[in-house]
């Protein structure tokens, strides 16, 4: 039994909180469209006519992508600092940030997705610049 008053009280403020929460979703726009989310859960046997169930889904989505795209960023710019010394004068000149499939295997990997490619993925800074512009 549950003798604390406190406790009813609470469960009112979370379930205050989640009806907020999901009332505002249906103002809110998110970056990966409705039409999008309910394609991949239909694809997967869901449905669902709630437009806030997509919606938190979208929100989800996108909170995911933004953390693999933020560890990625940070495991670039950590590869790119380890670059020999003497190397180091040529980056200088160069302060792009050349995200790599390696980086975003490695981000992946944090959260339990296992990314494999092709031997011959073209994984290199320098691919896809035109020969005469590159500095090697």
């Amino acid at each position: 039994m549950n003798h604390n008053p406190q406790s009813s009280d609470g469960k009112h403020d979370d379930d205050s909180a989640l009806s907020d929460f999901l009332a505002s979703l249906m103002d809110y726009t998110p970056t990966i469209p409705d039409e999008l989310v309910e394609h991949y859960l239909s694809k997967s046997g869901f449905q669902s006519p709630d437009v806030r169930l997509i919606r938190l889904v979208a929100v989800a989505t996108q909170k995911f992508v933004a953390e693999v795209a933020s560890d990625a960023l940070m495991h670039c710019k950590a590869r790119q600092a380890a670059v020999v010394k003497d190397k180091r004068d040529k980056q200088q000149k160069d302060k792009r940030l050349i995200l790599t499939m390696d980086d975003l295997s490695k981000s992946l990997r944090e959260y339990g997705v296992n990314v494999k490619h092709q031997e011959y993925f073209a994984d290199s800074p320098s691919t896809g610049i035109d020969p005469a512009s590159r500095e090697e």
